[in-house]
C-alpha cells in the first residue's frame, strides 16, 4: 500500500467522527462537509510522514478550519434564533442507532451557539470527545490552563441552560403525541398539562426572514402561540427522530415546512424547537 492510499483509507475509516466534531462546532450538516472536506485537501497537500496519529492531526485541522468557519459568520439580527441543522431519522432502524447515540439535541445547540467561538471548541473536544487540554491549546492560542478555563467556563453556562433530557424516547413520543392531539383538538388546557411551566418556544425562519423573533416562554404564552398558528398544520405532522430526540415533520413527504423538535425532562416538554428555514430542510423528506 502507498502513503497516498494509507492516507485515503486512514481519511475514510474517520470520516465520521470528523462530520461530529464539525457538525458541533458548526450546527450545520453542510459546513461541517466542508470543513471535512478542507481537511482532506489539506491532507492531500501535506507531508505527513511524521505524524504518528494522523486522526488527531485531522481532527486538530478540522477543528481549526470550523473555528475560522465559525469566527468568521456575518453578525446575526439580535431577534434571530439559530438552530443547527436538523438530523432527522423517520424511523428508529438498527442502521440509526449509532447516529442516534452521538446525536446533540436542539436545546444544547442553542446554548452552543452563546458561547464564544474558543470556548465552544474547547468544551467540544474535550467534554464531548476527550481531547486533552495540551493538544486543543494550540488551536486556540492559549496555554493548557487557559485553555481548561475556557472549557469550565462554557461547561458551565451549558450546564445553567441546557435542559437535560428523559433518556426514554418511546416516553417522549407519548408526551409529544399528547402535544400533537391537544394541538390538532385546540384543547388550551390540554396542552398546559404537557408543557412545563417554564417552556421555551424557539423558531428559526431564517436570518434573512422578516417574521423571525425571539424566543417565547412560559406554558399559557407558548400555548396560545401553538394555538393561534399551529393548529393548522399539526395534522400535517409525522413522527420522527430529530437529534436523537421525539419530534416532528410537518409537511408533506418530499415536501417539508418544518422540522420540530422537542426537549422533554421530566414528563414535561421543557424546550420546543422549530426549524422553517428552506436552507436547513433541503433533502429531508
Amino acid at each position: 500500500m502507498t502513503r497516498s492510499e494509507w492516507q485515503t483509507e486512514e481519511f475514510e475509516r474517520n470520516r465520521q467522527h470528523l462530520q461530529a466534531v464539525a457538525y458541533r462546532m458548526l450546527g450545520s450538516a453542510s459546513e461541517a462537509e466542508d470543513a471535512v472536506q478542507e481537511a482532506w485537501l489539506r491532507l492531500s497537500r501535506s507531508d505527513t510522514e511524521a505524524v504518528e496519529n494522523l486522526a488527531g492531526w485531522l481532527t486538530t485541522v478540522v477543528a481549526r478550519v470550523s473555528l475560522d468557519m465559525l469566527r468568521s459568520r456575518r453578525a446575526r439580527r439580535e431577534d434571530y434564533v439559530a438552530l443547527p441543522e436538523p438530523i432527522v431519522t423517520i424511523e428508529n432502524t438498527p442502521e440509526d442507532e449509532a447516529v442516534l447515540a452521538d446525536s446533540v439535541g436542539l436545546a444544547l445547540f442553542v446554548v452552543l451557539e452563546t458561547l464564544a467561538p474558543a470556548e465552544r471548541l474547547a468544551f467540544v473536544l474535550h467534554d464531548m470527545f476527550g481531547v486533552p487540554f495540551d493538544e486543543i491549546a494550540p488551536i486556540v492560542d492559549r496555554s493548557p490552563t487557559a485553555t481548561r478555563q475556557l472549557a469550565s467556563r462554557a461547561r458551565r453556562r451549558v450546564q445553567g441552560a441546557a435542559p437535560v433530557s428523559d433518556v426514554d424516547l418511546a416516553r417522549q413520543r407519548e408526551i409529544v403525541d399528547a402535544f400533537l392531539a391537544a394541538s390538532r383538538a385546540g384543547d388550551f388546557e390540554a396542552l398546559l398539562d404537557v408543557l412545563d411551566p417554564e417552556v421555551v418556544f424557539r423558531v428559526d425562519r431564517g436570518a434573512t426572514s422578516v417574521l423571525g423573533r425571539g424566543p417565547i416562554t412560559g406554558a399559557e404564552a407558548v400555548a396560545r402561540q401553538i394555538l393561534a398558528r399551529g393548529t393548522p398544520l399539526a395534522p400535517l405532522a409525522r413522527p420522527a427522530i430529530v437529534n436523537g430526540a421525539a419530534g416532528v415533520v410537518v409537511g408533506r413527504p418530499g415536501n417539508p415546512i418544518a422540522v420540530v423538535g422537542f426537549t422533554v425532562a421530566g414528563g414535561k416538554i421543557v424546550a420546543i424547537d422549530l426549524i422553517a428555514d428552506r436552507d436547513k430542510l433541503r433533502g429531508l423528506v
